[in-house]
Order: structure tokens, then sequence, then C-alpha cells
């Protein structure tokens, strides 16, 4: 059973009675293997989000008459649903600017297969990182952005990004303000990477005001972008405790740890289709 090809059913509608039992029964009349499945369904917005991963027992399940049939249940229970192929890997951009350690932790775990995604190219507003890119015969891109010609470097940005079908931008420490346009056009499919636990510590050197104040945990925070900066779906959150001992540069080394750690986990959550967008806020069937 394990040799057959594994596809992912995605189902939001509003909550109801009996919803997994005629999903689960639907998929075993339609000869589908359930291996996986997740299920909740909010109170407070009286959503129902379901993911199940199944195996067809067939060498390639037809999409065409599984569409067919399953839109019948889905008109009835105002199911929004999807059905993709497993194996199949997203097509990605990285966006840096000069740090270089979640480009480097992103590109190292596509490269060994732990990550489903197809690194397609890196865009940076600057041209420091291209060696880097170059190591693992990714095509990179500067984009310089200009205060004053911001809209022209998006418009260059989008054309590649549609010339290589992207399907998701990770924002790897890109030190660029998006404009509300782009934002809202890749709408819950670019991912950024903050230092959100310090939230009071903005501007530059993070890090060393941190230090001058004697924080105790430091941590990162992996979400959505949307408009409003910094304010898009939480996905992943992680923290470590650090001392009164820690230079302001041992605290750098810690923090960029946990952004690379967090920003992957994200990474690997979206790729793996187990995020749903629920308002301002995330299911996560992890």
């Amino acid at each position: 059973m394990n040799s057959n090809k594994e596809y992912i059913l995605r189902v939001t509608c509003p909550d109801t009675f009996g919803l997994v039992a005629q999903v689960s029964k639907f998929l075993n009349d339609s000869g589908l293997f359930i291996i996986d499945s997740a299920h909740f369904g909010d109170p407070e917005t009286s959503k129902f989000f379901m993911r199940v991963k199944v195996i067809s027992p067939k060498k390639n399940l037809d999409h065409k008459d599984f569409s067919n049939k399953f839109s019948e249940l889905a008109k009835s229970l105002q199911i929004e649903w999807s059905l993709s192929d497993a194996s199949i890997k997203f097509k990605t951009a990285i966006f840096v600017s000069k740090f270089s350690h979640c480009l480097q932790d992103l590109l190292y775990r596509a490269s060994v297969g732990s990550l489903n995604i197809d690194i397609n190219c890196v865009i940076s507003n600057h041209p420091d990182l291209e060696k880097i890119a170059n190591r693992y015969d990714i095509p990179f891109h500067h984009v310089p952005v200009k205060s004053n010609k911001k809209d022209t470097a998006e418009k260059e940005m989008e054309d590649i990004l549609a010339k290589n079908q992207i399907e998701l931008l990770v924002l790897a420490r890109y030190m660029q303000i998006l404009s509300d346009e782009f934002c809202e056009k890749y709408y819950g499919n670019i991912i950024n990477i903050h230092h959100s636990f310090l939230p009071s510590f903005k501007g530059a050197k993070p890090y060393h005001q941190a230090y001058s104040k004697g924080v105790k945990i430091l941590g990162a925070t992996a979400h959505y972008v949307s408009a409003e900066l910094d304010e898009g779906p939480i996905i992943e959150q992680s923290v470590d405790r650090i001392n009164h001992s820690m230079t302001p540069k041992e605290m750098e080394i810690i923090g960029r740890d946990i952004e690379s750690i967090t920003l992957a986990k994200a990474v690997k959550y979206h790729t793996e289709q187990r995020i749903f967008l629920n308002e301002n806020k995330t299911v996560i069937f992890n």
C-alpha cells in the first residue's frame, strides 16, 4: 500500500453535524484508503476544517471523476475543498537582504528533501548573498528597491514570480516593507520570520536593546504576511531562555538559530498543507 500515490484533501465549510462521517464515507465509497485524518470545528467562527491524507489503489486517481462526484456533496454542505498530489513540491521563491542564516537553512533542508519545496529562485534587494544561491545552482535576482521607485521593483519581482510559476514566497529576513497591493495579491502564500518576542525593541540592533534591558527569553514568530505590518496570521512561534552572562553577540547567535528553525517549521506546515486560515488566525494540524 505504501507504493501507491498519496493525496491530500482539504475541506473548509460551515460547521454542522455529521461532516466527518459524510466525508469519510465518500472517500471509502470512492475506494480511497484514509491514512491520516484531522479535523476541528471552531465554536467562535462556526467553521469546520478537515485535512485527510488518502491512498489511491489505482496508479493515478481520476481527478475529473472525483471532482464531479465530490462537488455534489460539497454543494450540499457549502464545502470549499481541494485535492492535490502529496508528492508534488511547491515552487518557492526566497526573498532575502543581507542576513544569510535563514536562506542557508532553507537551501540545505530543501537539498536533502526535508522540505516539500523546489526553490526556483532567490530575490534580493542586495547582491551580497548571490554566492550562496550559486552554490545550490539557484537563480539569483538582484532587484534594488529605491524608496521612490518601489512600485517598479515590485513589478519586476512579480514578473519573476509569474515566469517561475511561484506558489510560495518566503521572506527569509527580507528587510523591505511590501506594498499593500503586493501583500493582498499573494495573501496566504507569503511567509515571514520576525523576532517578535522582542516586540518593544524596534529598529536596528534589537539584540543589543534586549541585552540592555536584561531580557530572559528570546524568540521568533513565523506568520503569513498581510497589509498590516507584522500583523498577519501566526503560524509558528519558538523561544529559548537566556541569562545575564550572555553578550549581545551570543544572544544574536541564539536568536538566528530560533529564527531559522521557526521559519523552516512554518514552511513545512504550509507545504504539507496543514494550515487553514481562520479569519486572522490559523488552524494547524501538526
